[in-house]
């Protein structure tokens, strides 16, 4: 994943599930230059709240890591932004010689900008996600991964603490082991879309970064390839994210996350994921079952209990057992009271600052989990619903207001106020009080 993610919505990829389980990334794409946006449901994706429960994501009709064309096309109006754009980075200490070598051959690129305005928004719900994240051959990919990289994957669990089947879990999803990292050139890419001007200031602040790498000489130019959106490599490093994290593990004087040997992108995951608070030992979340009566107000993020404290509300793990005491814990339902449970910990939390969805956080976790030989998840989700559209969410907000339980506004983003609302709604109907806000509760209220 763009380590880390800067821009944030979270959109999959609309394959087959057996594509995505063979080949394809399920790296969560973005709409770049867009901090923590929200695009999901239902939680918020800013940087103000924290999500709470999240049984959809968005996805789009793009594959922006795919190994596309390059469709560039010569453009007056592009060339003389390059020109202008020199004085800027001159001014950000980027030579001339590495501008002469990064734009040789650089032209518009239309590829690149059709994908960025081709957005729809299909759904897909978080069962649906984590049936390809953690497939069986995903599953079963990553451990050849292991077995084949295990002397650098040790060693980087060693140096960092961060366990080596999280670290390969994050490159099972990002680029499938690495035999996805995109082949867009990344210079023309963010200049392109820099010069476009709908995002112009987070992209030319990319390209300048990038700009950076080459004179540092990390890569070559034409070697710095990676997804439309300047995500690159194996574990798909944004480049303001790689000179801030990205680390030489090699020991060959360059942080090369882009050649075949993924030690240097591996080992700058871990060192990512350290640095935003790594608990050496502690999961990032145990799949739990909850008692019958269980006070669901209790599923929030904000309220963290001690494993043992769980316990004594009935909360235990899929054995009956009270869950270790790895550290305070919250409740996510990101399916409600119809789907699986976890108490998330800690690592949770920094799994979520490499991608802001409970979704990718859940992929990254469960399919640790499986490497590591855990079981799949026990609990059954709601297969017979399906995810609400945007349209949907707004109608929602909409008509829980009108019913005298106000979201406080209507923007189709289900963060707090909306769950706080559903809750409201639901306990003035008998129902069970988890906050989710499904399809059938949307039909109930059209009533």
């Amino acid at each position: 994943m763009r380590i880390k993610l800067f821009f944030a919505a979270l959109v999959l990829q609309p394959l087959s599930l057996a594509e995505a389980s063979v080949s394809e990334s399920l790296r969560p794409q973005v709409r770049p230059g867009l901090e923590r946006i929200e695009t999901v449901q239902p939680a918020i994706l800013t940087s103000s709240a924290r999500p709470q429960v999240r049984p959809q994501v968005r996805s789009q009709v793009t594959l922006a890591s795919a190994d596309q064309p390059r469709v560039s096309t010569s453009n007056a109006g592009f060339q003389r932004w390059i020109k202008r754009f020199r004085g800027r980075a001159n001014a950000a200490g980027i030579t001339n010689r590495t501008l002469d070598r990064a734009f040789q051959g650089v032209r518009y690129n239309t590829d690149v900008i059709q994908r960025d305005r081709n957005q729809s928004e299909f759904t897909k719900t978080l069962w649906e996600y984590l049936d390809s994240a953690a497939s069986d051959t995903r599953v079963s990919n990553g451990k050849k991964a292991l077995r084949e990289q295990g002397r650098t994957l040790r060693a980087i669990e060693a140096k960092y603490g961060v366990d080596k089947e999280v670290v390969a879990a994050v490159w099972g999803l990002e680029s499938a082991y690495g035999t996805y990292r995109g082949k867009t050139d990344i210079i023309e890419a963010l200049a392109t879309l820099a010069y476009d001007g709908r995002r112009g200031k987070f992209f030319e602040a990319q390209l300048i970064a990038a700009l950076k790498i080459l004179q540092s000489g990390d890569v070559a130019p034409r070697n710095m390839t990676g997804s439309w959106a300047g995500a690159m490599g194996h574990t798909q490093f944004i480049p303001t994210s790689y000179l801030a994290f990205a680390v030489d593990f090699t020991g060959d004087g360059k942080r090369d996350i882009w050649s075949d040997n993924p030690a240097d992108a591996l080992a700058s995951t871990a060192a990512y994921l350290k640095r935003h608070g790594w608990v050496t030992g502690q999961p990032w979340g145990v799949e739990v079952k909850l008692p019958r009566n269980f006070n669901y107000a209790l599923a929030n993020r904000k309220i963290k209990k001690m494993p043992s404290e769980w316990a004594r509300l009935g909360v235990t793990d899929m054995n009956g057992r009270a869950v270790r005491n790895h550290g305070q814990a919250s409740l996510l339902l990101p399916a409600g009271s119809q789907g699986a449970a976890f108490l998330i910990f800690k690592n949770f939390s920094v799994i979520e600052r490499y991608n802001t969805a409970d979704a990718y956080v859940i992929g990254v976790g469960h399919l640790s989990d499986r490497l590591k030989g855990g079981p799949q998840i026990q609990a059954k989700w709601p297969r017979g619903d399906r995810a609400l559209t945007f349209a949907e969410r707004k109608e929602l907000q909409r008509r829980l207001t009108a019913k005298g339980f106000s979201t406080q506004g209507v923007d189709g983003k289900i963060g707090p106020l909306t769950i706080d609302a559903v809750r409201g709604y639901q306990r003035a109907q008998g129902m069970t009080p988890d906050g989710y806000p499904s399809l059938s509760l949307l039909k109930k209220l059209r009533r």
